[in-house]
């Protein structure tokens, strides 16, 4: 079987490579962790292999939603970056961030701060931080070059897309995964309190699922019996790193700093616990069918 390093890079992100498997593309997670948009040099071992599997998880979970771009976790991807790479279909992807909220937090919380309002919906007098909205709300974003993306209406989403009943199908198709998300997530005792997805169009023009789902990176996670609005929540997220990095002293400009044994450690076994509780199953297994 042919090696990563022969293969053509096609991109490099914050987080995954990417490489031309002519009509397909391998897509493989590292270790690499970000936060404020900058990479940080210290790695998190093993979360290249939860974000995988977990995404796998959840595009088995969501074909009755919407297609998704996996193909196989084994058939094709060569052994050395088996259990953090997936074989996928090429997709067109559309230029915005599609973002589900459930909870007011993050750079929600900010928004609805400052004008009582996300992404121009606007939302109840008097919610607290981390307080559950009456229902979940579709709050696209930018894919910034650079920089952070910036939150933005459904009409400037729908213009970047240029064309708005594509937009109210990955509205509505968004909304749904979330909701299924939330309620799987809820009965393991998970908060899914937001979560952003990746939308593009295959060969065909059929609106499909891409990247990753649902997963530490791209969502914020809570356990349950914690949760508490008023304030903020201990996270199964990288979240705890953003906190650390938040309150070390660092510009957010970069380079970003080295993370303490401590925090890989912790960030690890909250990526891991997320990772066994959403799964339903030890993260060996994920392991082992994927050697």
């Amino acid at each position: 079987m042919t090696s990563v390093v022969d293969l053509p890079l096609l991109a490099s992100g914050k987080v995954r490579e990417m490489y031309d498997l002519g009509d397909e593309v391998l897509m493989v997670a590292s270790d690499r962790i970000s936060t404020y948009d900058v990479v940080h040099p210290t790695p998190i071992p093993d979360k290249g292999k939860v974000l995988t599997g977990l995404s796998a998880m959840w595009f088995g979970r969501t074909r009755d939603i919407v297609p998704n771009h996996l193909l196989s976790a084994t058939e094709g991807v060569p052994p050395e970056v088996r259990g953090r790479a997936l074989r996928v279909r090429r997709l067109r992807m559309l230029p915005v961030e599609c973002v589900v909220r459930g909870y007011v937090t993050g750079s929600g919380w900010k928004d609805y701060q400052a004008t009582g309002a996300i992404c121009g919906i606007p939302l109840p007098e008097g919610l607290r931080e981390s307080e559950r909205l009456p229902e979940p709300i579709f709050t696209p974003a930018t894919k910034a070059e650079e920089g952070h993306d910036e939150n933005i209406d459904f009409e400037r989403a729908a213009d970047l897309v240029g064309d708005r009943g594509l937009m109210e199908r990955v509205r509505d198709v968004s909304l749904a995964l979330y909701s299924f998300g939330a309620e799987h997530a809820r009965a393991r005792g998970i908060v899914l309190a937001d979560t952003k997805f990746e939308l593009g169009l295959d060969a065909a023009g059929e609106l499909t699922l891409g990247d990753e789902a649902m997963t530490p990176d791209s969502s914020r996670f809570w356990p349950a019996d914690e949760y508490e609005p008023g304030r903020g929540q201990r996270s199964f997220d990288k979240q705890y790193v953003r906190d650390w990095a938040a309150g070390s002293g660092w510009d957010k400009s970069p380079p970003a700093p080295a993370l303490p044994d401590e925090v890989v450690e912790q960030t690890r076994a909250k990526y891991l616990e997320a990772y066994e509780r959403l799964c339903d199953e030890p993260f060996a297994a994920w392991l082992e069918r994927t050697a």
